[in-house]
C-alpha cells in the first residue's frame, strides 16, 4: 500500500458492470493503491460481511477502512475523498446533501442497475499487474 497505513477494503458486487467500472475508475485515480478490493460473491467478500455483521443479502458498495463500515453513498464518497483530481472537491460538495437524500438515488441506481448497465456472468479477473489489489 501507499505511505499510509490505514487499511481500505472496497466490497463490491463482482457480476454488476456498474461496480466493475466503479473498481476501475478508482483503481486508475489510486496511484498510492490505498485500496484493496474484493467481490461481495467471492470468499473475502463473504467473510468480511459475516465479520461486520453485515446482512448477506446486502446490495451495496461497502467500504471498510480501518474496521469502520461505511455503504451507499457515505461509502463511495469516503473513497473519493482519497482519490486523486478533482474527486476530494466532489465528496466534499457532496457531503453537503444530507446522507439519506443521497442514499435515496444511491438506491434507486442500486435497484436498476443490472438493467440499466448488464451484468457479468463471472467476476472480473484482474490482469496480473492488478491481482495483488484484490483479495480473492
Amino acid at each position: 500500500m501507499g505511505g499510509d497505513q490505514m487499511e481500505r477494503i472496497v466490497l463490491f458486487d463482482g457480476v454488476c458492470n456498474l461496480c466493475n467500472h466503479s473498481v476501475q475508475f478508482i483503481i486508475k485515480r489510486d496511484a498510492s493503491e490505498k485500496f484493496k478490493f474484493a467481490s461481495l460473491q467471492g470468499k473475502t467478500g463473504k467473510r468480511m460481511m459475516t465479520k461486520y455483521g453485515l446482512p448477506p443479502d446486502l446490495n451495496s458498495f461497502v467500504l471498510i477502512e480501518n474496521d469502520r463500515v461505511y455503504i451507499k453513498s457515505t461509502a463511495a464518497l469516503r473513497v473519493c475523498q482519497e482519490l486523486k483530481g478533482t474527486w476530494k472537491l466532489f465528496a466534499i460538495l457532496m457531503k453537503m446533501i444530507p446522507t439519506n437524500s443521497r442514499d435515496y438515488i444511491y438506491d434507486i441506481i442500486a435497484k436498476n442497475r443490472y438493467t440499466w448497465f448488464g451484468r457479468k456472468n463471472s467476476c472480473i479477473l484482474p490482469s496480473p499487474e492488478l491481482k495483488k489489489r484484490f483479495l480473492d
